[in-house]
């Protein structure tokens, strides 16, 4: 069932083919933690196992008391792309998120949550899909892991575009994001405890008009029973928020959105 329907003029191939040329822009990696140990070391080797090599991770520890500082600098002290920043007081991941992009001197930002992974040419295949086709604002499809990165037979398929208000309906996999900050500029969000990349996306679409998809599933989401998006019904606050404090939707298409956003949920479309 395909309730997300939205119309669209023809498109530019969406074929992938491997830039085997060694001319490599700076990919800047953006990545909030805090108390992640279990799986942030998981999240960098998945990052240092690349094919495209010229990036760099910026992670930036929201005053963990765990670890994951640790861990962070251990693989720092042998890999110089990977860079470390802590903040001076709790802030949450949208302050953590800004922190890092403010850090960032790439070309192309990526970004990717310390429990989830990336298949090793992800930024290879996704890097030369938009080179290939200029675009400046592209996802992937995932797949859906648990905790202890078992396969959970769900793979999130990436629509082949999406406007506006196809970005409203379906948000993509935070860590399947990257945006040309060269074409769009860079992107930073207000304060807000969850859906923060949610409404960053947002902010990216109104810019770069469209969102391009990879079919192809090049990372992987963990589902953690006790991450802070886990209460999903919890999250209905913050899309109203989001659509009628920030976005500033009319109380009828918020509604909708949110109806909307509900099925999605119940129904694992999304």
């Amino acid at each position: 069932m395909d309730i997300d329907k939205v119309n669209i003029s023809p498109m530019k191939s969406n074929k992938i083919s491997v830039d085997d040329t060694h001319s490599e822009a700076l990919v800047s990696i953006i990545m909030p933690a805090y108390n992640c140990e279990d799986f942030i070391g998981i999240a960098l080797d998945s990052v240092t196992a690349q094919t495209y090599k010229n990036w760099e991770i910026i992670v930036v520890d929201d005053c963990s008391t765990d670890q994951t500082g640790e861990i962070v600098q251990t693989r720092m002290s042998v890999d110089h792309r990977i860079k470390y920043h802590k903040l001076d007081v709790n802030s949450g991941a949208a302050i953590s998120r800004n922190t890092a992009v403010d850090m960032a001197k790439g070309k192309y930002m990526a970004f990717l949550d310390s429990d989830d992974v990336w298949f090793p040419d992800k930024l290879s295949k996704q890097i030369s899909f938009m080179k290939q086709n200029g675009y400046t604002f592209t996802c992937t499809s995932y797949t859906k892991i648990d905790e202890h990165g078992i396969f959970l037979n769900r793979t999130i398929k990436a629509k082949d575009r999406r406007d506006y208000d196809g970005v409203l309906k379906t948000c993509p996999g935070n860590s399947t994001v990257i945006y040309d900050s060269e074409k769009l500029g860079k992107y930073k969000i207000p304060y807000i405890k969850k859906r923060n990349d949610y409404l960053m996306w947002l902010q990216v679409i109104k810019k770069a008009k469209y969102l391009y998809g990879i079919g192809e599933p090049l990372g992987s989401h963990r589902i953690r029973t006790d991450s802070i998006s886990s209460n999903k019904a919890s999250l209905v606050v913050y899309h109203w928020r989001i659509f009628r404090d920030i976005e500033n939707l009319s109380f009828v298409k918020s509604s909708y959105l949110i109806v909307y956003w509900v099925i999605a949920t119940l129904f694992r479309l999304r």
